[in-house]
């Protein structure tokens, strides 16, 4: 099966947030509607805590080699 897994193509970056963005919301009812919203309010979360994570340890690197400039 890992012979099976290595032939399948990468996706893309990104390539589950567009398929999330071209979902019709008129199939869903209010409830399912709030669930997705909680779910991408977590994403966003996350992904905010990335950036910060990132954000510092770039400054932790400009600190310790100095600021290319």
């Amino acid at each position: 099966m890992a012979e099976e897994e290595a032939e399948l193509p990468r996706r893309a970056r990104g390539a589950a947030l567009v398929e999330v963005t071209r979902e019709d919301l008129e199939l869903f009812a209010v409830s399912d509607l709030e669930e997705r919203i909680a779910t991408l309010e977590a994403e966003i979360a996350r992904t905010r805590a990335q950036m910060d994570k990132k954000r510092a340890g770039r400054a932790a690197a400009d600190a310790l080699f100095g600021k290319p400039g």
